[in-house]
């Protein structure tokens, strides 16, 4: 019970330090990555054309890439829509890929091929390879995010084509 009392008056110690300096804050100041990133996958949640689930939200100094596979080129095309109207995204990269609904079978299988690809990146990439959200569906693999150089881009896409049970590989990553 201490701990928790401890913790507690941590916690209300730096909110109260922090909402001074959120306050001084003008409408104009940049919004950060994270609150963009937040924003976009809420609105996908609340728009009924798109499926969040199915979204991967990635933001780079308010560039926003969307990536993942959905079964529409309608939710892909609204997707784009809904990331654009957040405040502070300056541009929206619609890396979607349109793909019909799979087996429950198909659905192991890029789960095992996911697990599989981001297995190999952490081998080969270390910590680099937090950068890379990797999808799978069909046996198609969907490279995404922001990566530091061209050669990690490379690297990675080269991972994921030698990975058994990879059928296509679709490098959507960008070189920050």
């Amino acid at each position: 019970m201490i701990k928790l009392r401890f913790f507690g008056a941590i916690a209300a110690a730096a909110l109260a330090f922090s909402v001074p300096v959120k306050a001084d804050k003008s409408a104009g100041e940049v919004v950060d990555d994270s609150t963009i990133t937040a924003g976009v996958k809420a609105a996908l949640l609340d728009n009924r054309y798109t499926s969040a689930t199915d979204i991967n939200v990635e933001a780079y100094k308010g560039v926003v890439q969307l990536s993942g596979f959905v079964e529409t080129d309608e939710s892909r095309k609204k997707a784009s829509k809904v990331a654009g109207q957040i405040s502070g995204v300056k541009e929206v990269r619609n890396s979607i890929s349109v793909h019909a609904k799979t087996s429950v079978g198909t659905k192991l299988d890029d789960s095992l091929l996911t697990g599989k690809v981001k297995t190999a990146l952490i081998e080969a990439l270390g910590g680099k390879a937090n950068q890379i959200n990797v999808e799978s569906k069909g046996g198609i693999v969907q490279l995404a995010g922001f990566v530091d150089s061209s050669d990690i881009k490379k690297q990675a896409a080269e991972i994921a084509s030698k990975t058994k049970g990879a059928n296509k590989v679709e490098d959507v990553l960008i070189v920050k």
